[in-house]
């Protein structure tokens, strides 16, 4: 009998994408989601609302609990009612720049919690963890695109921080309890039911609304934004391919990566980053409004630039960005009109 899938942060952007597309595959998904206030919790209960449309008509076993990370107690017993067999934990204190003010909740939430995520996940024998990482833990690296192998020693922010904590603390159980544990690097995601304080829904936002919108660095700035769909594609196939020990791993040279315990890194991106203006443009096209641009200077923890080397992973699980920016951010266009009752 097929186990239930545990994904954690299901009441946000990417981890209610997941939930619908693993229901959508009639998998028996137990989500958990603190529901905080960070941005509008109305957004996060309609993405809730969607999800149980979906469940409800195709007849799918879905379950939610609200529950935090950092609750270790209620946290096991999820565990041990529904037994999973794969978590994908995409629960996280999330933004850069609300890192520099409210650092306590990213250590709460962002290594507390997962540190709470690894040791349920050691004590009930979980075939298989993929968790979030993020592209910002390659901080002030400069040599594009970025790989996965690269220096991560720099970060630009406390959440970039905690990230590659993330990283290394899912790398040392993996290695002293055998558990496999996938880590995917997300660059700059986007699309339907996407985050407020991302750029996409911001640079919207004010079109839309005819407001001021503040653009950073002057503008000269460089993002791989990579469509939902193609995140979420790229999460589900690493459900289903366990990272291995690499057998040739090379202990005087070693790589980030890879590593002799049962644990690897992917970069997550659409392999072809483009500058803010060059987005704004495709947004201006798309609402049919021009933006009130405002330039300003970069704002600490932000990186002037991100571009992903995804080859690792296409090697990995054949996954290849299918959705290009130009169609990505016109199913977003559509979406958002829809959403907030544009006509």
């Amino acid at each position: 009998m097929e186990k239930y899938i545990l994904v954690t942060g299901v009441a946000g952007f990417i981890g209610s994408a997941v939930v619908e597309k693993l229901l959508s595959k009639g998998k028996k998904v137990i989500g958990i989601d603190n529901l905080n206030s960070y941005y509008d919790q109305k957004l996060k209960n309609d993405r809730l609302k969607n999800i149980e449309k979906i469940s409800s008509n195709s007849n799918c076993n879905w379950k939610f609990e609200k529950i935090e990370l950092e609750d270790s107690s209620k946290l096991k017993n999820i565990f041990k009612i529904y037994n999973p067999d794969i978590v994908i934990n995409l629960a996280a204190q999330a933004g850069v720049r609300f890192s520099i003010d409210n650092p306590h909740s990213y250590i709460q939430s962002n290594l507390v919690g997962f540190g709470n995520i690894l040791e349920s996940c050691k004590e009930f024998r979980v075939k298989n963890l993929i968790y979030a990482s993020s592209s910002s833990v390659y901080g002030g690296n400069t040599k594009m695109p970025f790989e996965e192998d690269d220096a991560v020693d720099h970060p630009k922010s406390l959440y970039a921080a905690t990230k590659r904590s993330n990283e290394l603390m899912a790398h040392s159980y993996s290695h002293l309890f055998d558990m496999p544990a996938t880590g995917l690097r997300f660059f700059t995601v986007y699309g339907p039911w996407g985050r407020p304080d991302m750029a996409p829904m911001i640079f919207a936002n004010a079109i839309f609304n005819r407001k001021p919108l503040k653009i950073y660095n002057f503008g000269k700035m460089l993002r791989d934004f990579t469509f939902i769909d193609d995140v979420v594609e790229a999460i589900v196939k690493c459900c289903y391919k366990p990272a291995t020990v690499n057998e040739h791993f090379n202990f005087t040279n070693p790589t980030t990566s890879n590593s002799f315990a049962p644990h690897q890194i992917f970069n997550v991106g659409n392999s072809n980053p483009i500058e803010l203006t060059k987005f704004i443009d495709l947004l201006e096209e798309f609402i049919g409004i021009k933006a009130i641009k405002v330039f300003e200077n970069i704002q600490p923890g932000d990186v002037v630039a991100t571009a992903a080397n995804t080859e690792k992973l296409e090697n990995w699980i054949n996954f290849r960005p299918k959705v290009s920016i130009e169609v990505g951010l016109k199913i977003f266009v559509e979406w958002y009109k829809k959403y907030y009752c544009i006509v």
